[in-house]
């Protein structure tokens, strides 16, 4: 009787097992839901997109420039914690990049995370963070990149990727913990001007992404929200941009935090450098001074973490008798911002 119980539950077991395997690698493509009417098919919202393509700062890993590649043809390698990726070619090019994806395809890239044939990307393309974009907004970026950029023919690379990370079927069960399809929470006593800049800092821009620590399973950890990290994109110690005098930007003004996002240049008139250079050459310079501003007061209001990641990176000391940056534009607070 034993051995019949052992037996049951072996197989019961086995079958399970068989189950999930089955269920992680089952190839599920396009996406379902998008409204009737909404397509990007339309010129007059590729103008959109270009804005959000600006501030999303595609180009930042789309464009692999020192090696001389073309803008938006992939190439670029990305190194992470798991392996080197490299980005992908998403000019409208049918054979090598994204000129045969479906407006299907394409959404359910941003907040599925899979490829045309169901396969799943990998998160060096942020879409746990793009997942909260909405249709529209998607479809207005592919209907740019079909309308405006010229298609190159620039095969991709493939990941170098260590093992057990490089096999794609794992991924399915992490994006359910993941992704997250549903828009920020709108904080009713929170002006226009903030609800623009979490936008942009959370989700858009990616800069929660980049500098929020992650738990063991590669989860932000939201405790330490912007609070900086060791262990940032490419292996790059990631600073602390919280309000926190001795480890974060506390001591920086708002004239000198915009400065720095418009220019690049910090209040010790140290130089941005990579990544964060990329971030500011191809999304915030183009941005629009209303836009950058949301950043800055959304930064400014959150709460200040004590994290120490690079003290270079946050020293808010200015040269001895050296004047501070000053802005291309007054620095009142924007409307609908704490104190505007």
């Amino acid at each position: 009787m034993f051995r019949w119980i052992l037996i049951g539950t072996g197989s019961g077991i086995l079958v399970l097992l068989v189950a999930f395997v089955a269920f992680l690698m089952w190839p599920v493509a396009g996406y379902s839901g998008i409204p009737e009417g909404v397509s990007s098919e339309r010129f007059d919202i590729a103008v959109r997109g270009a804005a959000l393509i600006s501030a999303g700062g595609c180009l930042s890993c789309h464009w692999d420039d020192e090696q001389g590649g073309k803008p938006f043809a992939g190439g670029k390698p990305i190194k992470t914690s798991y392996g080197t990726v490299y980005s992908s070619n998403i000019t409208p090019d049918k054979e090598t990049g994204i000129g045969n994806w479906t407006d299907e395809d394409f959404v359910a890239a941003f907040k599925h995370g899979r490829r045309p044939d169901g396969s799943n990307l990998y998160p060096a393309f942020p879409y746990t963070a793009y997942a909260r974009l909405s249709i529209e907004e998607i479809l207005a970026i592919k209907a740019y990149l079909f309308a405006v950029v010229k298609p190159v023919r620039a095969a991709n690379m493939a990941a170098e990727v260590d093992f057990p990370y490089g096999w794609r079927p794992m991924l399915t069960a992490w994006k359910f913990l993941a992704i997250d399809e549903t828009p920020l929470p709108a904080d009713p006593g929170k002006g226009p001007a903030y609800l623009r800049g979490q936008q942009l800092v959370e989700v858009l821009g990616r800069c929660a992404s980049c500098h929020t620590p992650t738990d063991w399973l590669g989860l932000p950890d939201r405790s330490m929200l912007l609070a900086g990290t060791a262990d940032g994109p490419g292996g790059v110690p990631v600073p602390n941009i919280t309000v926190d005098e001795n480890t974060g930007i506390g001591r920086w003004s708002m004239q000198e935090l915009f400065f720095y996002f418009r220019n690049g240049i910090k209040p010790n008139y140290e130089r941005a450098k990579e990544p964060m250079a990329s971030v500011i050459n191809h999304s915030l310079k183009p941005m629009s001074n209303a836009d950058l501003l949301a950043i800055v007061a959304y930064i400014k209001e959150q709460p200040a973490i004590s994290n120490k990641v690079t003290a270079s990176a946050v020293t808010p000391e200015r040269p001895e008798g050296a004047s501070p940056p000053s802005s291309v534009v007054p620095l009142s607070p924007p409307p609908g911002s704490p104190g505007g």
